[in-house]
Parts: structure tokens; C-alpha cells; sequence
């Protein structure tokens, strides 16, 4: 799961030798891969992954999103399905990493995937995107006309119920799995550090763990977000009555997705707000199933990655791999002590 947290550098704790970085308004999102957690700022993403050494691996990527580089496509709701289609590419681009990481005892550099990979890589996207439209948007609606209901409105709002009940049952599930369970653990990890940050915490295991493991902008609170926009979008469709009519509904799965990504800039921007608090609630309560406590060796993952994605580097830096290295053999929160595993050329 991933979030988009906004960070205000007021709140950032002094005297940790990123003063540079925290002069800026930054921009500071994260999800959880295999055994550890992909922290991402507006110029570099982290990635950092607990081998099966105990030692924790560092991959740092310079970045340069596409509606930074393309300033005619901030526009409210377009920017959200370009956001959402960045993002799953730069998940996908972590959980490779973590995959190769997490089952190697040796130091393993970033090797450049193969278009044979990638191929696979984003078949099996497209084979999951499928799977899931079906599950919560054609499935509901199948149910939906099996129990008869009639009228507009009605029909809509039964069918978005539906979608409801298996999204939630879908994550129940999953939750019970023991590899989705480490993973919702290391995204308990990730909200704590950047509550920890946002609070003006130190970027560390002890700085973290007072926090909850919910936050606002999480992407459960966007699924949520997406179903319920979903009811009020298809409410002025009416009922389908063909499967063509059907179909209709998949083209405006972007437009929902737009608007969702806005609802949730708005819930972490006005969080604290009592009038907002019933829209935010119901994500909150999803994500007590997709995120569980985590350890402090977890937390000490989650901490390496937003330590590195936080450090200000030179324009243009090189991709590199790293151990990162605790305090007393010499390493602090500035990575530039840390060991070094391999560096590549090339953006990200």
C-alpha cells in the first residue's frame, strides 16, 4: 500500500544532519515491499529491504515525476490517474528489488531488469487489473441484477454495497496469508515513520514507535475513497441493462480514480477537521486490517529508507546500492558513510 504525505518542515527535527533537506516543503510518500519499505520524495526514491544477513540493504534512484516534469498536466483529477499510473509502476519497480534482495545472503547490485522481465512484470499487472475489475465492479453488478433491484439510484447504491463487502473480504483474506501479513506489518513500519517525522520525532526505531499505524493518506483510504465515488459516477449512468451498458462503466474507472486522488489530498490536507472526520474514518478502519504493529527492527527498515530518501544529494546523482550502517560503526542519518554495494548511471 502506499501514501502521499505532506511534510511540513517546521516540524522537523534539528541537528540530524539533514537540515538542508528539511528546509523544503517536501512531498514524502512510502510502501511496504518484501521485508522492508520504499520511502519516495519529490527528487529521489528509497528502497530499503532487511536481508537474510540482518543487514539492511539501500537502493537510491533519483526521481523526477512525470507532472513535475510536465506542468500542463497538474490539473485536479487528470493528475491523479497519471500519479496512480506512475506510482504502480514505481511499486512494481520496488517489489522486484525487494524480492531479489530478501532471499540473498550475498551483496546483490541493481541489475537492470531485462525486457523478458518487464514483459512478465507488467502482463501479470494487466492480469491482475482484469481480475479485479471483474471481482469489484462487474461481479456487483451481476449480484446486483440477480436480486432484482430496480430504479436508478437504488440499483447503485446496492451494487457499490456490494463492491463494499468483497473489498473488505478481499483484504480479510489476504490478511491471513503469512507472507501479506509480514507485508502489512512493514506498512504499519511506514505510516509510523512518517508520523514520526511529521511530528518532529527522531528518525528512528525509538522516534516511531509511540505512533499508530493509520494515517490519512494511505492508499486503503484511497480504494475506499474509490469505491464510494464509484456509487455517486455510476449513479448518473442509471441501471445497465446490456453488457455493452456494462462495459461503459470500466471507461470511467480513470475519472473515479481521479477524483478519489484528490479526495484523499484533501483528507490529509484538512485531516483535523471535524466536518471531514466521517469520510476519513471509514479508510482509517480498513487500514487497522491492512496494517499490523511492527517490530523495532521493522521500524528501523522503514527508518533507513525515509533517512535516505530525505538526504539532500547533488543534481543528477548516481543510482546506488548500500548497506546502511548503524551509528556506532560510523554511520549516522547522512548516508554518505554508509557502505557501498554498486552504483549505476541513469535516472529513475
Amino acid at each position: 500500500m502506499s501514501d502521499t504525505t505532506s511534510i511540513d518542515s517546521a516540524n522537523a527535527p534539528a541537528g540530524s544532519g539533514l537540515e538542508e533537506a528539511r528546509q523544503l516543503d517536501l512531498a514524502v510518500g512510502g510502501q511496504a515491499v518484501i521485508e522492508g519499505v520504499m520511502m519516495r520524495s519529490p527528487t529521489a526514491i528509497a528502497t530499503a529491504v532487511r536481508n537474510p544477513e540482518g543487514r539492511i540493504i539501500i537502493r537510491k534512484k533519483p526521481f523526477h515525476g512525470v507532472v513535475a516534469r510536465h506542468k500542463w498536466l497538474n490539473i485536479p483529477v487528470l493528475r491523479g490517474g497519471v500519479h496512480l499510473i506512475e506510482t504502480m509502476g514505481l511499486g512494481i519497480d520496488a517489489l522486484m528489488f525487494s524480492a531479489d534482495q530478501a532471499v540473498s545472503e550475498d551483496r546483490v547490485e541493481d541489475k537492470k531488469t531485462s525486457f523478458k522481465d518487464q514483459l512478465w512484470m507488467w502482463g501479470t499487472v494487466v492480469v491482475a487489473f482484469a481480475l479485479s475489475m471483474g471481482l469489484f465492479f462487474y461481479l456487483p453488478l451481476m449480484v446486483t441484477e440477480w436480486l432484482g433491484v430496480e430504479g436508478s439510484f437504488l440499483f447503485n447504491a446496492v451494487d457499490g454495497v456490494i463492491r463494499v463487502i468483497l473489498f473488505v473480504l478481499y483484504l480479510w483474506a489476504i490478511s491471513l496469508m503469512k507472507d501479506m501479513a509480514r507485508v502489512f506489518e512493514y506498512h504499519g513500519a511506514e505510516h509510523k515513520s512518517i508520523h514520526a517525522f511529521e511530528n518532529g520525532r527522531s528518525l528512528d526505531a525509538a522516534g516511531a514507535r509511540p505512533f499508530t499505524t493509520l494515517h490519512p493518506r494511505c492508499g486503503t483510504s484511497f480504494l475506499f475513497f474509490v469505491m464510494i465515488i464509484s456509487i455517486l459516477v455510476f449513479v448518473f449512468l442509471g441501471k445497465p441493462h446490456t453488457v455493452p451498458d456494462r462495459l461503459l462503466r470500466l471507461c470511467f474507472v480513470p475519472l473515479i480514480g481521479g477524483l478519489a486522488y484528490e479526495a484523499i489530498k484533501l483528507s490529509g490536507k484538512f485531516s483535523g477537521a471535524w466536518w471531514l472526520k466521517p469520510a476519513i474514518q471509514p479508510g482509517l478502519w480498513l487500514q487497522k486490517i491492512t496494517t499490523s504493529e511492527p517490530d523495532d527492527e521493522q521500524l528501523e527498515v522503514a527508518m533507513a529508507a525515509l533517512r535516505a530518501v530525505l538526504t539532500p544529494e547533488a543534481e543528477g546523482f548516481k543510482t546506488r546500492v548500500y548497506y546502511d550502517l548503524p551509528e556506532d560503526e560510523g554511520a549516522g542519518e547522512d548516508d554518505s558513510s554508509a557502505q557501498p554495494v554498486s552504483e549505476s548511471g541513469g535516472d529513475a
